[in-house]
């Protein structure tokens, strides 16, 4: 019904360009900056309420979805070893770290362990968390503030993960006593 009230606006041709395009790699097309600066913008918007958050109550008492609980047991139990003061790159991306988590989703899963990386960890949550995938500026050191060298790019469901541990096991307490929350940039 819809598709034929479509067509009868658009018309076959424009329809056919359309799904012309849609078909094609995804490397054809170039980022557009507008894009990129807008998102930019928006993670270190919500980088900054975060972290001024933590400034202003304690992290023990934050609850940052309705789902805190399952995002941090799901969390632990796949690594359950992840010391998350101050976290690597390599921590948070390594083969050996996507490995573990594989192995521990196949189970879960009945999928072949080789093709899972952080993806199905984060999929796990697709229908549950909002944005999940969205890409959220992650503190590498939970003593430090958000800047260049202290951010890494993460998913939000990887963040939410990280931060509730870092939260419920008293990482980033020392936070409120070391900074004072500052007023946020508004783009």
């Amino acid at each position: 019904m819809a598709m034929s009230r479509v067509s009868k606006d658009v018309g076959a041709e424009s329809l056919m360009a359309g799904a012309g395009i849609l078909s094609r790699s995804a490397d054809e097309f170039d980022n557009d900056p507008s894009v990129e600066a807008m998102w930019a913008i928006k993670a270190m918007e919500h980088a900054e309420v975060y972290f001024n958050i933590l400034c202003s109550v304690d992290p023990k008492l934050l609850r940052l979805t309705p789902h805190d609980n399952a995002i941090y047991t799901a969390f632990r139990e796949e690594f359950p070893d992840l010391k998350l003061g101050k976290l690597t790159e390599e921590d948070l991306k390594s083969t050996e770290a996507k490995q573990v988590l594989a192995a521990k989703l196949a189970l879960l899963m009945t999928v072949p362990s080789t093709s899972l990386k952080w993806r199905p960890f984060c999929e796990q949550f697709k229908d549950i968390i909002e944005d999940f995938s969205f890409g959220t500026l992650l503190r590498l050191d939970s003593e430090g503030e958000y800047s260049e060298e202290n951010s890494i790019l993460v998913s939000r469901i990887q963040f939410y993960a990280i931060e509730l541990a870092r939260n419920r096991e008293g990482l980033n307490d020392c936070v409120r006593s070391t900074f004072k929350p500052r007023r946020t940039t508004k783009s």
